[in-house]
């Protein structure tokens, strides 16, 4: 592939990672109905009937089909090493969505995948060899779990991670980096294709396997992206802000339960960000949307902090930092508020 590429070579991409989800997401249901692998209401649940799953499966074999036209073979270790983790997400997802698996094995496959990246030296790159190793497992295990906790409402996890892969994309054109985008790229138009689908009222669901794998892709192309022209002491933020939503939502429902002295990996509850603005707006819908809007405010922070100054960049650091705290004041601590269901 040529060093510079237009952004019209990533929209190519996306566009098929589009079709193809839109094709391959009614098979999926209909495997899903087939095969009795479907999420049934429960008490912490907002579904009153039960909803086929396996719509991540659609998600994988969007992005996959397409990154085996589109992708850059001139890196082709990572490329593998990413791919491989990603599959063995989905699998694991796949797995759990039909017969469950424990959260010990979940975490296990979810170390062995960020393991597999950084033995093929896709990792964070800021400190040194020992640090940058485990912040990049603590990052794709946190990521990874941060998507899998934002699934909680129709067609939020797919869409902020739709949201979250168009800036990773924008990014990556921005700085010319091909294989960051068009991995970001097929993300998005993957996610794209599947909320086709899975807009309120969900016709299908993309499970365990779906946000297992989207939160793994994004924790790695977040770790791939670079910004030769600024300096790391602005730039290590970028990849914080775009996932900032996921982010704060995981810090949200952890102080939450620990303030009420629950488990915050095994306690299930209704106690997100998305439940909480739908307790005020009085429609899950607008609450999805409020968190795509949030979304892309945050992506729109992160594009600037790539061409701020140092000054610029704390300002930035700041003020989100300042923001972040506020909100999760007034979602959980403040008297009167809104509190978990």
């Amino acid at each position: 592939m040529p060093d510079t590429l237009p952004l019209t070579a990533f929209l190519l991409i996306a566009a098929s990672a589009l079709l193809l989800a839109i094709g391959v997401t009614p098979l999926m249901r209909r495997l899903a109905l087939q095969t009795g692998t479907v999420d049934r209401p429960a008490a912490r649940k907002i579904h009153t009937d039960p909803v086929p799953l396996l719509g991540g499966a659609a998600i994988y074999l969007a992005f996959i089909i397409v990154l085996l036209f589109f992708g850059d073979r001139d890196y082709v270790n990572q490329i593998v090493s990413i791919v491989v983790g990603a599959t063995l997400m989905s699998f694991m997802g796949v797995v759990d969505d039909r017969w469950g698996l424990g959260s010990y094995i979940k975490l296990g496959g979810q170390l062995l995948a960020a393991g597999i990246l950084v033995y093929s030296g896709v990792q964070i790159q800021i400190f040194g060899p020992w640090i940058d190793q485990t912040l990049t497992v603590l990052w794709v295990v946190g990521i990874t779990n941060a998507l899998n906790l934002l699934d909680n409402m129709d067609g939020l996890s797919g869409g902020i991670a739709m949201i979250a892969a168009v800036f990773f994309t924008l990014l990556a054109s921005m700085s010319d980096q091909y294989l960051v985008g068009a991995l970001a790229a097929a993300l998005a138009g993957a996610c794209a294709g599947f909320l086709f689908y899975n807009w309120n009222p969900a016709h299908i669901f993309m499970g365990d396997a779906g946000s297992l794998f989207l939160g793994f892709m994004l924790a790695a192309v977040a770790i791939k992206l670079r910004f030769p022209s600024n300096s790391v002491t602005v730039t290590w933020m970028i990849p914080l802000l775009v996932l900032g939503l996921p982010i704060f939502d995981t810090t949200l429902v952890f102080v939450s339960r620990l303030r009420r002295r629950k488990n915050p990996l095994t306690t299930p509850g209704k106690d997100h960000v998305s439940h909480r603005l739908a307790f005020l707006l009085g429609s899950k819908r607008e609450a999805v949307l409020i968190c795509y809007l949030l979304a892309g405010a945050m992506g729109l922070v992160a594009v600037f902090a790539s061409q701020a100054t140092y000054g610029e960049g704390v300002v930035i650091a700041t003020t989100v930092a300042a923001i972040g705290i506020y909100a999760l004041w007034w979602l959980d601590f403040r008297n009167g508020g809104v509190r978990p269901g």
